[in-house]
This record gives C-alpha cells, sequence and structure tokens, in this order.
C-alpha cells in the first residue's frame, strides 16, 4: 500500500482557478471539459481504481492534472493523453512543480485519444480517467481495443452513460455501449460522483465505472467488427424483433431469420434481451452459412 499523498501535492479548487487563470483556459463545453477540484474525490478515485504501486496507467483528458498528481502517487508510471494544446503544453510543468520526484515517470502523449494506437515506456495495464462526456464510449471502446494488456479501467463518465455502460440484459437502458463494453470486460457501477467537485459544475451527475478485462476473450470464430455489427443493426430498431431488424444486416428477413435460428436465438427476440455472447453466436452463424451481411456502418458506441 502506498502512503496517502502530502496534502500539497494535489491540487485544491484554488490551485486549480489559479492555474486556470495563468494559462487562460476557460473549460470548454465542446470538448466536455470539467476539471475536477476536490483533492478528496481524487484520493477516492484511486482508491477505487485499486492502483497498485508497480501499475502503469494511462489516463485520457487530464485537464490540468488533478488525478494525474493522485495516480502518480500511487503507480510506478503514469502516461496521460491530452488533446487540448495549452494543457497539453502546461501539464509537464505543473507535475515537476508538484510532484518533482515523480517527474520522470511521468509521460505525455499530446493527441487525440480516438487516434492513438500507441503509448510510450511500457504497456499499460490500467486506463483510469475522467473521460470527456461527448466522447467518454468511444474512447473507452477504442483504448479496450488498442491496448489489451489494460487489465482494469475505472472512468468517471456522465451517470446516465455509467448506467448504460453497466446495464445487463433486459434492462431499459442496455444497448450498445453495454454490449460492447462487455465484450472486453467484465462492468459494473462503482459509485456516484456529486457536481460540486467539477469547475464547472456540470448539470448532470456523474458515476464511477469499473471495468475489468474478461481473463479469456469470448470464444467465437467471428471477428469483433462481425459481431459489433450484429450489436449496431439489433439496436438500431430496437423495438422491432430481430428478425427484422437484422434484415438489412443479413440481406432479407428470411436470411436473418435462418442465422437467428441457427444461433439458438428466437427470431422474435429483441436486441435488448440478448448477452453479448448471444450476439456473437449469430455473427458466427452468419459467417459460417455463407452469408454475405452487409459491411458495417462507421462504428457506433454512443445509442
Amino acid at each position: 500500500m502506498s502512503s496517502s499523498p502530502a496534502p500539497d501535492v494535489l491540487l485544491g479548487p484554488a490551485d486549480i482557478r489559479e492555474l486556470a487563470a495563468a494559462l487562460g483556459v476557460r473549460p470548454t463545453k465542446q470538448r466536455g471539459q470539467n476539471f475536477v477540484i476536490d483533492a478528496n474525490t481524487v484520493r477516492r478515485i484511486v482508491r477505487t481504481a485499486e492502483v497498485r504501486p508497480e501499475d502503469v496507467v494511462v489516463e485520457v483528458g487530464p485537464g490540468l492534472g488533478s488525478l494525474t498528481l493522485g495516480l502518480l502517487e500511487a503507480a510506478d508510471r503514469v502516461t496521460a493523453v491530452e488533446i487540448d494544446d495549452v494543457l497539453a503544453a502546461a501539464l509537464p510543468a505543473t507535475i515537476a512543480a508538484r510532484s518533482p520526484e515523480r517527474a520522470d515517470r511521468f509521460a505525455l502523449v499530446h493527441s487525440d485519444a480516438m487516434h492513438v494506437t500507441e503509448l510510450p515506456g511500457p504497456a499499460p495495464t490500467a486506463l483510469v480517467a475522467n473521460l470527456p462526456y461527448n466522447v467518454a464510449v468511444p474512447v473507452l471502446l477504442h483504448m479496450l481495443e488498442t491496448f489489451p494488456s489494460i487489465e482494469r479501467t475505472l472512468v468517471m463518465v456522465q451517470s446516465e452513460v455509467a448506467d448504460r455502460l453497466a446495464a445487463p440484459p433486459g434492462s431499459k437502458v442496455y444497448g450498445v455501449p453495454s454490449v460492447k463494453a462487455n465484450w472486453y470486460a467484465e462492468v459494473k457501477r462503482a459509485g456516484a460522483i456529486g457536481r460540486n467537485v467539477f469547475w464547472p459544475a456540470p448539470n448532470v451527475d456523474s458515476g464511477l465505472v469499473s471495468l475489468v478485462r474478461r481473463p479469456e476473450p469470448i470464444r467465437t470464430t467471428a471477428s469483433r467488427r462481425e459481431v459489433f455489427a450484429v450489436v449496431d443493426a439489433a439496436f438500431a430498431q430496437r423495438r422491432k424483433t430481430l428478425r427484422a431488424a437484422l434484415a438489412g444486416w443479413a440481406g432479407s428477413a428470411a436470411a436473418a431469420e435462418a442465422a437467428l435460428v441457427a444461433a439458438g436465438v428466437s427470431p422474435q427476440a429483441r436486441g435488448e434481451s440478448l448477452t453479448v455472447e448471444e450476439f456473437a453466436r449469430i455473427a458466427e452463424a452468419a459467417s459460417s452459412r455463407g452469408a454475405t451481411p452487409a459491411p458495417p456502418k462507421k462504428e457506433s458506441g454512443q445509442q
């Protein structure tokens, strides 16, 4: 267990506002920026993420560095991915000033997280982030796909998105994010976060989501893209039966029904009742029957 960070290492409300003023930073809605200003919340996130002394943590959207400093105290090293030019330029100096003895364990990648395909240093073992709300699901799925070494993830997202990610089959909010996240990991809600720990305070509540990567991938001969194409098609018309909803994907309602029956799934079922394993069986059945489903549209995670 690492000791608690000294009080002056982490950033408080006055520090955040002072830093932002010095940099001329005004958080933008466009990038979903809401900076954490409460050190106790930072400690809680690090604790809930179960960050270990040997962990290599990747953080997306570090902002002014609130969570970064807390992660550096607990992990072996931290790599932060920041898209904002001003924030990316300022972060190394903040780390050097607040945590000089750990500064050599910090790396910055100035990029859009959706375009990151490699990271400096050892492979990441954990992802911990206060994700920008407007791109939370696509970024999360991209990072899980691109970096299979990430074993544990804890993300802070809009409460409604947290509910969707962690929803079980049959739930009203179960949908594309739920199934796709479950392809990679066991997903659960890990707590709620109040609005007053952010600057500016968002007009929505936030939630923590824990994702622990599956020890073994889902057993299927279908590719991830093939499975995700079925998922996207099933939820694009979620009120329809799968026979109808998958007709476009399969080429016809009859072809969809044949794939569903071969997969052991009722053609009258709806997407919201299926597990990720069942979606994989449908993709596999279509492939083994020699069907040539319509190519998937641009991958979606936000539905």
